[in-house]
């Protein structure tokens, strides 16, 4: 009796061990993920070697990427197929798919992962989707071509850029209407919060601008525009921005312009400028924050900067028109 009592303890003990291990492989793995837009597929890259280690094949145009809070799972918006693929971080398999209106570009989880909200770029409007059951719930119109999707840390608000209205549009999260329409530069983009949620920064690729919104009234604080060495102002096409965890910094890409611009954002001014690849898109910085990766979506290739000296270390070929980059760190 004792012995069947220790190896039913034992057989319980190495599946919880099983289970772990398996939990654990699955996260902080370093790999870096980049979605390509005309070859259909996510590309993982090794982040010693920095080699190319699989292609995932996804539905038509994947586009944004996005994590849920444990990285165990990459969701991915395929714009041509109106749907956002599910991929397995540990098999590195897509798991499931989820329905969204038609041309699902970016998108975001609602602070409680209960739902997400996607922009449908083709549907003018801010789709909102039930993540347990799989369905568009909702949706709020804005104005043609949202793109850019971010959501306060309360989860109360929501914000989305219009690219052809020029306007970024303030939604109550829980009402679902617009509370607030923004007059920003032409074509805006993408979103940033400073880390306090002060300040809302927001780019507009064809004005070549960073529009900074003060969020506790909506109100536009300042503008920012770039230049680097050699370009002209019609070539800075702002895209892609991120900040270090301190609020000090923001790397922004700088699109047609074929540069990242590193800028204080406490006061407002470019910093450096470094060279990458063909029409820098989307950015992302590792949790270490001494590397930059850069989606270079004509050049079809990812560029990695090191930040101690601002930098490149190598660019990486991906495939057809990479769009954006993720990193499991």
């Amino acid at each position: 009796m004792i012995n069947l009592i220790l190896n039913k303890v034992t057989a319980v003990v190495f599946i919880f061990f099983i289970i772990l291990t398996s939990a654990v492989s699955s996260k902080d793995t370093g790999l870096i993920f980049v979605s390509n837009e005309k070859s259909h597929e996510v590309m993982v890259i090794d982040p010693d070697t920095y080699e190319i280690i699989k292609s995932i094949k996804t539905s038509k145009r994947p586009r944004d990427l996005e994590w849920n809070s444990d990285k165990s799972k990459l969701y991915v918006a395929c714009g041509d197929d109106d749907i956002i693929d599910v991929i397995d971080i540990e098999t590195l398999e897509i798991v499931d798919q989820i329905d969204t209106g038609p041309s699902p570009e970016v998108f975001v989880f609602s602070p409680d992962e209960k739902l997400i909200y996607v922009s449908n770029e083709e549907d003018s409007s801010l789709g909102i989707l039930d993540l347990e059951e799989g369905i568009i719930m909702n949706s709020v119109p804005t104005g043609a071509e949202p793109e850019g999707v971010i959501t306060s840390k309360d989860g109360k608000t929501i914000y989305v850029t219009s690219e052809v209205a020029d306007m970024v549009h303030v939604i109550n999260a829980d009402e679902l209407f617009v509370e607030k329409n923004i007059i920003v530069g032409t074509r805006p983009r993408r979103f940033a919060f400073t880390p306090d949620e002060k300040e809302l920064w927001v780019t507009a690729e064809l004005s070549g601008e960073v529009w900074i919104i003060d969020t506790s009234n909506h109100e536009i604080i300042d503008v920012m525009k770039f230049l680097p060495p050699g370009f002209r102002e019609e070539d800075v096409t702002p895209v892609g921005l991120t900040m270090n965890k301190e609020g000090t910094l923001t790397y922004l890409s700088l699109g047609r312009a074929n540069h990242i611009a590193v800028v204080d954002t406490i006061k407002r001014e470019v910093l450096d400028y470094i060279l990458v690849g063909s029409r820098a898109w989307e950015v992302a910085l590792t949790r270490d924050e001494e590397k930059l990766f850069v989606a270079n979506g004509l050049s079809d290739d990812v560029t990695i900067i090191n930040l101690k000296n601002n930098t490149v270390i190598k660019s990486i070929p991906v495939g057809r028109v990479p769009h954006t980059v993720v990193i499991d760190d």
